[in-house]
């Protein structure tokens, strides 16, 4: 009885020993799909796209899943999986993960600039606060590397979570289900073509872009080299991720259906301008003492999705480069040469720090493109994560209900996916 019982506490421990590339996953979505593109989704329709925002998270989770299957199974990253697949795929996601990479770095940047220059006295410029932050985390990935990114990632989630919780709990309780909606409103229905661009831009990152699902890879690999992981604590870390990611997209929905649905002032559509707006119609709704909360859970989601883009998309980039072009460095061996992966770092945030200084005003709809071609993409790295997986299967796993259920799942999934974005085509090309 006994054995049993210390079995069991070592499953558990070993469980939440693995927790961090799932953690690093949610940590990377929350930023701009959540604090802007679900709190925009309630502030400008409300409860109506919560139903929405689950679906598109159900929906995807196989494909993020087969991504964390793959690796489990074959010891090595979701890029060498595309590269074995054919280079073709590899080029596709690379170009993806360059041009994401540079936007991402920016938009991401600049809002978390912004927040932090809330919480200084005065404000300063915000070319120079968005310096001296991406200086802060370059330094910092580059001295800590994974282990001090791993254990921040953990840090963050649990303030993240607690803190919006918290606010969305508090909003609730004050407001009521109708929150500062005004009796009379008429919400505006999300359900007609007019709303068809903002709907794909939100599910595009919903709950992350799908080139996420290849840095989780890259994380957990890394998480592998430092701590034997089992399967089932593999599969925890991400479930734990994923599934945190879907509750916070919904809290985040609520707020914005709270605080901002039926507001008498335009939504702003900018990043940083609504992140701006939404604190100061926190305070006004509920009280001033409330704007240093949702300050701090805004800071704290951007903060730790700048960290994990700079860092992710560059592991991505780098890795991708030395298959497709090994003759630039001999060794792909090992997962990343410090040398290499520090140059693209110091790339991709000097390339994000130059649209900030000479395109800040074109970040909004650059972030809109990104959002969108995100979308369009999910059905092919969909499809192919879905192969890697279904080829990286041992017997023993296709023989299983949760295999056969899963893939079920997946294939309604992928219908939804290819129908949509072909449906979106059509009328962006046709009906527009």
């Amino acid at each position: 009885m006994f054995g049993d019982k210390n079995n069991n506490m070592d499953k558990t421990t070993n469980r939440w020993r693995a927790l961090g590339p799932g953690l690093l996953m949610a940590t990377a979505a929350v930023g701009g799909s959540h604090l802007v593109a679900s709190t925009q989704a309630g502030a400008l329709f409300g409860w109506q796209l919560f139903g929405l925002i689950i679906l598109i998270n159900v929906l995807k989770y196989p494909f993020f899943r087969f991504a964390i299957d793959y690796t489990l199974n074959q010891n090595e990253t979701l890029v060498h999986g595309y590269y074995k697949q054919g280079k073709p795929y590899l080029i596709i996601f690379l170009v993806l993960a360059v041009v994401a990479a540079i936007v991402n770095t920016a938009g991401v940047l600049l809002l978390t600039a912004s927040l932090l220059n809330f919480m200084l006295p005065g404000g300063l410029d915000i070319v120079v606060v968005s310096a001296v932050l991406l200086l802060g985390c370059v330094l910092f990935l580059l001295l800590g590397e994974y282990k001090a990114l791993d254990l921040l990632a953990r840090i963050m989630m649990v303030i993240l979570a607690i803190l919006t919780v918290a606010a969305m709990t508090y909003a609730l309780v004050k407001l009521g289900p109708s929150g500062n909606t005004p009796a009379d409103f008429v919400s505006p229905s999300p359900w007609n073509l007019a709303a068809l661009a903002f709907l794909v831009a939100m599910m595009g990152w919903m709950p992350a872009p799908i080139e996420i699902s290849v840095i989780n890879s890259i994380w957990l690999q890394e998480k592998r080299q430092v701590l034997p992981i089992s399967r089932l604590g593999g599969l925890f870390d991400f479930n734990v991720g994923f599934w945190t990611t879907a509750g916070l997209a919904l809290c985040f929905l609520a707020l914005g259906a709270l605080i901002q649905h039926g507001a008498q002032q335009e939504i702003a559509m900018g990043s940083s301008a609504f992140a701006e707006q939404l604190v100061g119609m926190y305070a006004a709704s509920l009280g001033e003492w409330t704007r240093w909360l949702v300050i701090l859970v805004a800071f704290f989601c951007m903060f730790g999705t700048t960290l994990t883009v700079l860092d992710g998309y560059a592991r991505g980039m780098h890795i991708a480069s030395r298959l497709l072009w090994p003759s630039l460095n001999p060794s792909i061996s090992t997962l990343h040469s410090r040398t290499g992966y520090t140059f693209i770092l110091l790339s991709q945030a000097a390339l994000g720090f130059g649209m900030i200084v000479f395109f800040s005003g074109a970040l909004g709809p650059m972030l809109a493109f990104a959002m969108t071609a995100a979308f369009l993409t999910t059905p092919l790295f969909a499809w192919l994560n879905f192969q890697l997986a279904r080829r990286a299967a041992t017997d023993e796993q296709r023989a299983t209900r949760k295999y056969k259920f899963l893939h079920a799942w997946a294939w309604i999934g992928l219908s939804y996916l290819v129908g949509f974005a072909l449906f979106y085509l059509v009328w962006l090309i046709v009906l527009r």
